[in-house]
């Protein structure tokens, strides 16, 4: 639900160092599983499955669409002699709802716990175990794990429940070999602690863009006049006035803290996924827009405003804080949309990102109030109000106007309503950035805008930067991903209109022509052979190879090429993510078409294998029927690593050539990654 405000701002001012932690390549356990029984009577029992989740991690929920990632599944071993089922697998825990752009699909998980039950009727009359096994998917911001575990309940001859068994086998990985490299994997805490700072970087922007608004710049010179008045002494009034902005800082943040609290994660997911809430923060945003251009104004009832009034003219601490709540409440008008942009922002449940970033956001918005109410002669400095303030407030209205898009995309998106696809999406944005490139240059004009005589350099550089804005929207029209914003966008599958494809698959079909005229009846890329299960699996950005290993390795020594192993999954989010932002690099995507045979290993894919390809598992010893368990046990027994994307370069007597790799966002480090491999197999030859 990530990023409605995060990214709204394109160039950072200032670099951050964070604290990396690594931890050994291995197979990792984000989820442990717990189980228990009751019995309800001597004929029936209930069985629980009790799931700790690590923080950071989720687990997938049990009713997931078909498209999206591997739903939590418990299975049973059939045994129609001692029991049946009487009911329904129940979830005790609430699951959270969210809408995933990536696969466009309304999704539910659990985020530190889950809680299942069944009831089961006994039938025999003698000593029993109801066997089964339990699969998911769990995933982090980094990376995903598929897992499996077994269970056992033994049942007496009573139907009493005796404690149930845990059968998961203890995995002990090979020991690594010679040609075998380590790899460190970045911890998820990390990652959170990265977000949440960027969170209150972007949050402290907004506060200090907060004040820039025609609402609240005339009252800096109201604070100074309010403490100049003052009849305390110097020191009493430099206290007064750190009381005034501790004061601005707390009233915002408690309203985060109420948000986090009495909210929560479920009506957080609801508010940021609904139709509802979204269709309402839509006309909010257009509202607020219409009203900064000035077609009326929004002001809180005087009542409320003339109350505090009464409190600070009595002066005191009582009264600075009373002064500082006058503030927030006139300035509502024009924080109002900002403070709900960090809001909405927030909705994930998470019980400290709406805190944080209401801490940013005061904590800016109250710093020149209180410097000024610390030093009243800077006043003489100051900017004078008047029209430059309502160019201020007409620029945020153009940009209201942009961002309330976004809200009605999520509705239509969710519900698949189709009157906001991507082009259109775009088509919108183009058209509002236009107007406000225009009038910056002050060839638009609005109701309460002063007369422009001439473009000041600052205008100047703002409508260079609004134009450039739109020429770089103008190729999303016809395809293009437009990553820097993509946060914002549509997903690329409600585009009709797809250039880019429509030139790749044109590219494919000659590349198929040649191959076939010179005798070689395969694509441009001279594939050895058609490869095993490319009916229902492929590669992205019209790249070709393999999805069987030992085909794959066939065609690499015919071919003299090395190998790049891509360890993914249907349901793998961030192997998505690296796909849609790294593979789809030019340079990356010409490296891996040239240099290397592809081997695309499905790990969460159903499909069963025939029996001869069959294998029986080296560390669990259970016989893997199909395609995504085979590869699963592949790289767990090859690598000692289960997390996906994880992606390992080979040569043709499968040794390592360059260390493996996993999630990564940056082109230029999995470029660098593809060259050194290359490398190596060249210089082994």
């Amino acid at each position: 639900m990530r990023n409605i405000f995060t990214k709204t701002v394109i160039f950072p001012v200032f670099g951050m160092l964070l604290l990396g932690l690594n931890l050994s390549a291995q197979v990792v356990s984000p989820v442990k599983w717990s189980f228990s029984q009751k019995k309800i009577s001597d004929k029936e029992i209930e069985v629980s499955f009790n799931a700790t989740i690590v923080h950071g991690w989720h687990l997938y929920g049990t009713d997931l669409p078909d498209g999206g990632p591997v739903s939590t599944s418990v299975k049973f071993t059939p045994d129609s002699t001692n029991y049946k089922f009487s009911g329904v697998l129940v979830s005790v825990t609430k699951p959270i709802k969210t809408f995933d752009k990536t696969f466009n699909l309304e999704l539910s998980y659990y985020a530190s716990e889950a809680h299942f039950t069944r009831r089961i009727q006994i039938i025999g009359s003698h000593p029993f175990s109801i066997k089964g096994s339990i699969e998911y998917q769990s995933c982090n911001d980094e990376t995903c794990t598929m897992d499996e575990v077994d269970f056992s309940f033994p049942v007496n001859e009573s139907g009493a429940a005796a404690e149930a068994a845990v059968s998961k086998p203890v995995v002990s990985l090979p020991e690594a070999k010679a040609d075998q490299q380590v790899i460190s994997v970045p911890a998820n805490p990390a990652g959170e602690h990265h977000s949440l700072i960027w969170f209150l970087f972007f949050s402290f922007i907004a506060g200090l863009a907060a004040i820039l608004t025609p609402c609240v710049f005339p009252m800096i010179p109201m604070t100074v006049s309010f403490f100049m008045n003052s009849n305390k002494t110097k020191w009493e009034a430099k206290f007064q006035a750190l009381v005034y902005g501790a004061s601005i800082i707390l009233i915002y943040t408690l309203i985060g803290t109420v948000v986090a609290v009495t909210l929560g994660a479920d009506f957080a997911n609801w508010l940021s996924t609904h139709w509802l809430p979204n269709v309402l923060f839509f006309i909010i945003f257009v509202v607020f827009a219409f009203s900064f251009f000035g077609a009326f104004e929004i002001i809180l009832p005087s009542s409320w405003i003339n109350k505090s009034d009464d409190k600070v003219s009595k002066g005191g601490v009582g009264g600075a804080f009373f002064m500082a709540l006058t503030l927030v409440l006139v300035s509502f008008s024009c924080t109002g949309p900002i403070v709900g942009a960090i809001l909405v922002e927030s909705a994930g449940g998470m019980i400290l990102k709406p805190i944080v970033g209401m801490f940013g956001f005061s904590l800016a918005f109250a710093l020149p109030f209180t410097l000024f109410a610390l030093f009243p002669q800077w006043l003489n400095n100051l900017p004078k109000s008047g029209g430059w303030l309502n160019s201020v407030k007409v620029v945020l209205g153009f940009i209201e106007l942009a961002l309330g898009l976004k809200f009605l995309s999520i509705a239509d998106q969710t519900y698949h309503w189709r009157i906001l696809d991507r082009e259109v999406y775009i088509a919108f944005w183009i058209v509002i950035f236009t107007l406000m490139g225009i009038y910056l240059l002050g060839k638009l004009k609005f109701a309460h805008d002063s007369e422009v005589k001439h473009v000041s350099v600052g205008r100047l550089m703002l409508a260079i930067v609004t134009f450039t804005f739109v020429v770089y929207l103008i190729p999303g029209m016809f395809g293009a991903p437009l990553k820097a914003i993509s946060g914002y966008m549509p997903p690329m599958t409600t585009h009709d209109f797809d250039l880019h494809k429509i030139i790749r698959d044109e590219v494919k079909l000659v590349g198929s022509s040649r191959g076939n005229l010179e005798g070689k009846g395969v694509s441009g890329n001279s594939l050895c052979e058609k490869p095993k299960y490319s009916e229902f699996l492929e590669l992205p950005h019209g790249l070709e190879g393999y999805f069987d290993f030992e085909q794959g390795l066939a065609c690499a020594k015919v071919q003299n090429k090395p190998i790049f192993i891509d360890f993914t999954g249907h349901g793998c989010v961030n192997c998505r993510e690296m796909e849609a932002n790294v593979w789809s690099d030019p340079r990356v995507l010409e490296r891996l078409s040239r240099d290397f045979v592809i081997i695309a290993l499905y790990v969460d894919d159903k499909t069963t294998m025939p029996e001869s390809d069959w294998i029986t598992s080296s560390y669990d010893h259970k016989v893997k029927q199909t395609i995504g368990k085979k590869f699963a046990d592949f790289q767990i027994a090859r690598f000692g690593v289960n997390a996906q994307p994880y992606y390992v370069i080979l040569d043709h007597n499968q040794k390592l050539l360059v260390q493996p790799t996993a999630r990564d966002l940056n082109p230029d480090h999995f470029i660098d990654f593809l060259d050194r491999g290359l490398a190596a197999f060249k210089a082994a030859k």
